[in-house]
């Protein structure tokens, strides 16, 4: 693994900005400055509009938080973000998504064992990811399931988690201690 290339910084060299930015967090549903903050933290005001988005994306959204968290694995999937699995696929457990369901995403594999608001969902998430659009049918059938609204927040929900993940991969952030397997390389990319 390589080195974090943006550790937490000690406490006592926060600027006001990043006290104030920093303490919303932990005084949020969060209740602490946890992964993906820490590197935004040399940026305290884009952290705090982050943070702002992803607490709606996560507590107040519109999608269900089985789904949610079935649409974060997938995104973490495909980054192949280790702090974003490590978090996240032991809530998805929680939530509902079947183990047999977490263990072939973690392995680049289609789930079998999916409800189908989940196919849909996968559907969905895989298609905007890998081919950066969605097609008709699968559109057509997550309106029917989920609305406009849910459709929106899905979107939010990939997207957020795509820039986490992009800023935890360029930062180099680890991943904090997990009941969950670590997501296993792709064949034609390396572990960092």
């Amino acid at each position: 693994m390589s080195v974090d290339r943006l550790p937490l910084l000690p406490e006592h060299l926060w600027s006001p900005a990043q006290k104030r930015f920093a303490q919303e967090i932990i005084d949020g549903p969060r209740k602490a400055l946890i992964s993906p903050f820490i590197p935004l933290l040399r940026s305290p005001e884009l952290m705090g509009h982050t943070q702002r988005l992803g607490e709606y994306l996560r507590y107040r959204s519109s999608v269900d938080l089985r789904l949610s968290e079935l649409a974060i694995l997938l995104t973490a999937r495909h980054w192949n973000q280790q702090a974003e699995w490590a978090i996240h696929a032991p809530i998805a457990l929680q939530q509902g998504v079947k183990a047999e369901a977490i263990e072939a995403i973690r392995t680049n594999n289609r789930p079998q064992a999916l409800l189908s608001d989940e196919q849909i969902v996968y559907s969905f998430c895989k298609e905007l990811l890998e081919t950066q659009n969605v097609q008709d049918a699968t559109w057509e059938s997550a309106i029917a399931t989920f609305g406009d609204q849910g459709c929106i927040d899905l979107i939010g929900v990939v997207g957020y988690y795509a820039y986490l993940a992009m800023v935890m991969n360029a930062a180099r952030t680890p991943a904090p201690s997990s009941t969950a397997l670590a997501l296993q390389a792709r064949d034609n990319e390396t572990a960092i």
